[in-house]
């Protein structure tokens, strides 16, 4: 994704999220970034375009043992 999109993405994320979020280039790849809290991390975001249109798809994976403390 270009520095411009995933500026406007992480803006977006911030507003319905939590401010603290932030969007960070993947290595080898530019149809997604990674979604950090802090120094967390949280999610990947990927850009899907489709017949001419653009969604982004916030894929987050939780651990049984993260919920299970």
């Amino acid at each position: 994704m270009e520095r411009e999109e995933t500026l406007r993405l992480e803006a977006y994320l911030k507003e319905k999220l939590h401010p603290g979020l932030r969007l960070v280039p993947r290595d080898k790849t530019d149809d997604s970034v990674e979604c950090y809290l802090g120094a967390e991390f949280l999610a990947v975001v990927y850009k899907d375009v489709d017949e001419g249109e653009t969604s982004y798809q916030f894929q987050m994976t939780v651990l049984e043992e993260d919920i299970n403390g």
